[in-house]
């Protein structure tokens, strides 16, 4: 049975390896910055890592739906690049980069108003001095994001995943580098703590913003597409094609990173020690996380192009042989998870509280892998076949009308606590294993 499986997705596995490995490398350099953030941080102070913890898992929505947004652009030009169509791709990256920046600015007003209710979210009063400075310039870091993550969908789509690879891990280095003098103030610079690190991730941000758009503008080997994107204008058909295939994601990961954050909220009403080891415990389970999509980037693509052909044999292959690649890292995270997770953990912090509290979190840690590799999975193969509009529907049903509730009551009313909050994740995602599984086999059966 596996030499049969073997034979018959091998070209498959290596096709969605070789695309995949630059975007997984890029994904473990943003997963050692989180590490590098959450660890300096963490050091430095109980109440700092706290208030990065609300910060980051609030900043999780808007920065998602904005990487999210960026996605719909993935099938539109994987399609058009199937048919070498470069001129047209150059004028969809334009359409996609103005779409895409105004929907950042929309994000930016929705977490104006957030700031400014900030302290009605039941945080710690202690936390709000070091919560505020912070908030503020994540929120500044928004439109960069869109704009990188808009060319970089480009590079993907087009099958260059390294230079944004090499882009991000230029990015990373500089971002670890500038926590480190920042936050406890080396090199002459004043100790600046956790404003420090929020400084040190703008400038990363705004610098991969200015290299991808230098890469496309002035490298040779994109003389077709940037010649495309300054011969273009602005085209209201394209730009509904992009609304069409990119509101449904954006909104589905917003929903999904909604739940997370919720939950940071949530951990927050039971005090800074279970929102810190929240913290501690989301950075480590960006572990699996990011690995997971790294690898559905690669499906997607590979969807989008043989979307292109409309060989929906193909799509199915491809898809699931990145399940079993998907399955397997699952495997491999969980078996990190239990044999090290203790290190991982005593590397953020040294109180003993969250430690503790940290170490009770592995168990439900480790139940959710599988489903979140399924969801993962699955959600990017029906997003590179742009039958988008369904992600919106599983994502309310699984991480809203299920999700929530779950968490509230096994947090809460069944006492469960953190560990409770932590345990509902295992439910909402399972759900949306199931759910976007199942609409894929229905986009994609035979005619």
């Amino acid at each position: 049975m596996m030499k049969q499986i073997w034979h018959k997705y091998k070209d498959n596995y290596i096709q969605l390896i070789k695309l995949g490995l630059p975007i997984l490398i890029g994904q473990v350099g943003m997963i050692i910055v989180g590490f590098a953030d959450t660890i300096m941080v963490g050091q430095y102070s109980t109440e700092a890592l706290a208030s990065a913890s609300f910060v980051n898992n609030v900043f999780n929505v808007a920065n998602l739906a904005c990487i999210g947004f960026t996605y719909g652009l993935t099938p539109l030009i994987g399609a058009l690049f199937t048919q070498k169509r470069y001129d047209t791709i150059g004028a969809m990256v334009r359409n996609g980069v103005f779409l895409n920046t105004m929907f950042a600015l929309l994000l930016c007003a929705i977490m104006t108003i957030v700031y400014f209710n900030v302290h009605r979210m039941g945080q710690p009063t202690e936390l709000l001095p070091l919560i505020r400075p912070y908030f503020l310039l994540f929120l500044v870091g928004i439109v960069p994001v869109a704009i990188f993550n808009a060319f970089a969908q480009w590079a993907y789509a087009i099958n260059r995943t390294k230079m944004p690879m090499w882009i991000i891990l230029i990015a990373n280095i500089l971002n670890i580098i500038g926590n480190y003098v920042l936050i406890y103030g080396k090199c002459g610079f004043p100790e600046m703590g956790l404003t420090g690190a929020g400084i040190s991730t703008l400038f990363a941000r705004i610098f991969t913003m200015v290299a991808i758009a230098i890469v496309f503008f002035c490298f040779k080997d994109y003389r077709s597409y940037s010649a495309g994107y300054k011969q273009s204008q602005l085209s209201l058909r394209m730009l509904r094609q992009i609304n069409r295939t990119s509101w449904p994601v954006a909104l589905q990961m917003a929903l999904e990173t909604g739940a997370f954050s919720v939950a940071a909220i949530m951990a927050g009403w039971l005090g800074k020690v279970p929102l810190a080891s929240y913290q501690v415990m989301v950075t480590v389970g960006t572990l699996g996380f990011c690995i997971y999509y790294s690898l559905g980037s690669s499906v997607s693509v590979l969807v989008s192009n043989a979307a292109g052909l409309k060989d929906n044999r193909l799509i199915r292959q491809i898809s699931f042989a990145g399940y079993h690649i998907m399955l397997t890292l699952a495997g491999i995270s969980s078996v990190v998870f239990i044999c090290f997770g203790e290190y991982l953990i005593k590397a953020f912090t040294g109180d003993q509280a969250v430690i503790a509290t940290s170490m009770s979190l592995i168990v439900p840690l480790v139940l959710y892998q599988f489903c979140d590799a399924t969801q993962i999975n699955f959600a990017n193969a029906l997003r590179g076949t742009s039958n988008v509009l369904p992600m919106l529907w599983i994502a309310f049903v699984s991480y809203v009308i299920v999700g929530l509730p779950a968490t509230y009551l096994l947090g809460f009313p069944c006492q469960l606590g953190i560990y409770g909050i932590y345990l509902s994740f295992s439910v909402s995602l399972s759900v949306a294993a199931a759910l976007f599984l199942y609409f894929f086999m229905r986009t994609t059966r035979h005619q």
